[in-house]
């Protein structure tokens, strides 16, 4: 695997641990926790566009938030915090990216702006004007690009481990010790959501798009108006610049930022309840 395909891997977002923890107690940001299955939900459904047929779930009742995964991963992510944002009220609206997870793969290239807008083809089916929209690694990409694009179907964007340009990418990051954990636990994790798929061509596709995408400039993130938007990141993450999360919070309008403390890329398995803390009191301001 190329330096870069070992970066893209790790921006992905297993569902599984990959047992190779040493025995010793860990850090939080130096584990990598295994979520809980979701919650039973009381709808499923796809949407067809563009080629690809997306995946979607809902539960819950209330204000509707929408929960993206990240690269090559699933909805199956969000284990830890469905059931605690349901609890406070939320309608929560899973989504898996085309070509991942049940989502099918389209001809062609796979491109971020293109899950932004089968996010919002997902939100036109279920008959939702505004949500609130959590995003991790590639999903919080996916979430600023809606907020770049449909600002007006946006209330709140919680934002984590997002990279706008490719310059936002730790060089360092190919060195991570989360690497062999992470890659093996991605093609895992497939196999288990999407039976009798082809793990490799989807990796490939994911890979060509996170080695090339995203491209924004700080003047359409300048442009956003509209949803509040929290820019959040750990703080021992491993592979997106502290500089360029500083970037993001800074440039977007009104934007605020926020470092989790003793964790890292994979903060909402490793402190859950902090993690899905913050989203709430992000969600829940006035």
């Amino acid at each position: 695997m190329t330096g870069l395909s070992r970066l893209a891997a790790t921006l992905g977002l297993a569902l599984l641990l990959f047992s190779l923890a040493p025995a010793h107690a860990q850090a939080p940001w130096q584990s990598l926790p295994v979520p809980p299955p979701l919650p039973a939900l009381a709808t499923q459904g796809h949407v067809d566009r563009d080629g690809a047929r997306i995946w979607y779930g809902m539960v819950g009742k209330g204000l509707p938030v929408v929960l993206l995964h990240g690269g090559m991963a699933s909805a199956d992510s969000w284990g830890f915090e469905v059931a605690p944002l349901v609890r406070a009220g939320h309608r929560v609206i899973l989504i898996d990216s085309r070509g991942q997870g049940r989502s099918s793969m389209p001809a062609g290239a796979l491109h971020y702006a293109a899950m932004a807008s089968d996010v919002i083809a997902v939100l036109d089916r279920l008959h939702v004007r505004r949500a609130d929209i959590v995003g991790w690694s590639d999903g919080a990409i996916v979430s600023l690009i809606i907020a770049i694009e449909h600002p007006e179907r946006l209330r709140h964007v919680f934002a984590f481990g997002a990279n706008m340009d490719l310059t936002g990418f730790n060089p360092d990051a190919d060195k991570s010790p989360m690497i062999p954990r992470i890659d093996a636990a991605l093609r895992a994790s497939f196999a288990h959501v999407a039976p009798g798929r082809d793990y490799d061509a989807m990796a490939r596709a994911v890979f060509a798009m996170q080695g090339s995408e995203p491209t924004y400039s700080a003047a359409q993130l300048a442009a956003i108006r509209g949803p509040r938007i929290l820019i959040a990141d750990g703080e021992h993450e491993e592979f997106i610049a502290r500089s360029h999360t500083d970037y993001l919070a800074k440039t977007i309008p009104g934007a605020r930022l926020l470092i989790l403390p003793g964790v890292s890329h994979f903060a909402p398995w490793q402190r859950p309840e902090a993690f899905t803390r913050a989203v709430l009191d992000f969600l829940q301001r006035p």
